[in-house]
C-alpha cells in the first residue's frame, strides 16, 4: 500500500513500477526476486513487467492464504458495537482493501447497514439516500442526534420526580410543621 501511494504521488508510469519496486528489495526479498526471475526464465515464462503481477507474486510469497481467509472472516463478522459510525466505516474499508474484496456498491451498502447498531439502523433505513457516501453521512448524523438525546436525558434525570400521593403527603407535612412552628412561636412570645 505504501508503494502504491508513492507511485500515485509521483505519477510513476506502468513500465517503471516494477523496476522501482524491485530496486528497493533487500536481504531475503532481493534473493527471492532474483530466484523468481531465474525460475521464470528457466520455465520460459515471460518476465514480470506489470506491477499487478509483481504484487500478486509478493502476496503469494509473503502473505499466507490463511491470512486472507482470516480477513474475510473478520469482514463477515464486523459490527459497529462500541465504535462510532466513522470508526466502523474505516475498519470496514480497511478489511475491503486488505482482503482485496471486489463487491458491488449495493452489497457493501447492505453489509454496512447490517453491521450498524440497531437503533441507528432503524432510523437510517427509513431515510432516503442516493449512494454509499450519503448513507455514511446520514448514519453519522443519526448517531450524533441519538447521542444528543441521550445526553439531554441524563441532564434531565437530575430532577427528582414525585407521584401525586407523595406530593400531597409533602404538602400535608409542610402544613402540620408550619402549624406546630407557629404555635410554638406564639407560646414563646
Amino acid at each position: 500500500m505504501r508503494v502504491e501511494k508513492l507511485f500515485a504521488c509521483n505519477h510513476v508510469s506502468e513500465e517503471k513500477k516494477v523496476p522501482l519496486a524491485t530496486l528497493s528489495c533487500q536481504g531475503d526479498a532481493m534473493y527471492w526476486w532474483n530466484a523468481l526471475k531465474r525460475k521464470r526464465h528457466l520455465h520460459n515464462d515471460p518476465p514480470i513487467t506489470y506491477w499487478n503481477d509483481l504484487r500478486g507474486a509478493l502476496r503469494c510469497r509473503h502473505i499466507p492464504s490463511l491470512h486472507n481467509r482470516k480477513l474475510m472472516d473478520k469482514f463477515q463478522r464486523l459490527h459497529q458495537r462500541n465504535m462510532s459510525v466513522e470508526e466502523y466505516w474505516q475498519k470496514m474499508m480497511s478489511y475491503i482493501k486488505r482482503a482485496r474484496i471486489n463487491e458491488e456498491n449495493h452489497t457493501i451498502i447492505s453489509r454496512f447497514l447490517s453491521g450498524l447498531k440497531l437503533l441507528i439502523r432503524n432510523k437510517v433505513e427509513v431515510l432516503p439516500y442516493r449512494d454509499l457516501n450519503d448513507l455514511i453521512q446520514l448514519s453519522i448524523k443519526v448517531e450524533k442526534q441519538i447521542s444528543r438525546k441521550q445526553s439531554s436525558r441524563k441532564e434531565s434525570s437530575y430532577y427528582v420526580s414525585y407521584d401525586k400521593d407523595e406530593f400531597h403527603r409533602g404538602e400535608k407535612h409542610i402544613k402540620e410543621t408550619s402549624l406546630e412552628l407557629s404555635q410554638n412561636l406564639s407560646k414563646h412570645i
